[in-house]
């Protein structure tokens, strides 16, 4: 399969060494890290020590016929990401949204409208991009992938792959789950500074239940029902992750954040429905600041 993975940071770098043991994989990322791999490699770290050698671009001029293009940017980037490539779009083009945040990939179906397949893929792997060139792979997961004809093919080549794929049964429930995890974790460790592992300290579970509590009663009126204990589930999952959340690392770079897209675009949503959000827009703010500083 030929796979070009649009937005090569952390994340997309470890799916693109990964997907790269069976597929045709190209990297798209910025100029320093793609020509430092073209030289050197992929340096991958952490739960393996491997070094990659993949195809590298800084920009997209052509795009073969059924080829599956992996998008990993920033949401933020997402527009200008689908707008670059839209003219080179062919029929048998899939995109797959492998990216946080509440229904991100409309920015995609949106600019393209049915000129492809997009899909929407949800991922809990942790890796930090440490510099051009080389990536800390520090969690494994797995890769739920949006129903349709596709689908199954493209699960199962990610499952060979290690990357643990699977046909969704309702990827807006996994989507709500992802959301609602990020909501949780990305402001509450980048505003104190500290490793997702900190997440699970009990002392924090008034706070985690505010944030859920808001969350869900939003994804009710979405249509969605979650019955789940969240702060039992972040509690179990990341009591021993050393990992560094994706919005923490960005405040470390001086980066905008994620955050419009997570309780932003859940406090957002609340006010379409008339629900108030003012835990999820304290936190929002609190981000937005740091942003500023930063």
């Amino acid at each position: 399969m030929k796979i070009m993975v649009l937005g090569a940071g952390a994340v997309g770098s470890l799916y693109g060494a990964k997907l790269s043991k069976l597929n045709d994989v190209t990297l798209i990322a910025r100029k320093e890290h793609a020509d430092r791999i073209k030289k050197y490699g992929l340096k991958i770290t952490g739960l393996e020590d491997k070094t990659y050698w993949l195809k590298t671009a800084a920009k997209i001029n052509k795009i073969e016929y059924n080829t599956l293009i992996l998008l990993t940017t920033k949401v933020y980037d997402s527009e200008k990401a689908i707008g670059s490539i839209k003219n080179l779009i062919k029929k048998g083009t899939v995109i797959l949204c492998l990216q946080n945040g509440l229904y991100s990939e409309n920015i995609a179906k949106k600019i393209l409208k049915n000129k492809c397949l997009v899909l929407r893929a949800i991922t809990n792997f942790g890796a930090v991009f440490l510099e051009p060139g080389a990536v800390k792979y520090n969690s494994c997961s797995y890769t739920a992938i949006e129903k349709s004809q596709k689908s199954r093919e493209i699960a199962g080549n990610f499952k060979k792959c290690g990357l643990n794929g699977y046909v969704s049964e309702s990827i807006k429930a996994d989507m709500w789950k992802k959301l609602i995890l990020n909501c949780v974790l990305n402001p509450v460790t980048a505003i104190l500074k500290v490793e997702n592992k900190a997440i699970a300290d009990e002392s924090l579970n008034p706070l985690k239940k505010l944030i859920v509590g808001e969350c869900l009663k939003v994804a009710k009126r979405d249509g969605l029902v979650l019955k789940i204990d969240f702060v039992k589930a972040i509690n179990k999952e990341f009591k021993g992750s050393m990992n560094i959340s994706s919005m923490q690392q960005d405040l470390m770079k001086g980066k905008q954040t994620e955050i419009d897209y997570l309780n932003g675009a859940v406090v957002k949503l609340g006010g379409k429905y008339g629900i108030k959000c003012p835990v999820n827009e304290a936190l929002a703010e609190i981000i937005k600041e740091m942003e500023k500083k930063r």
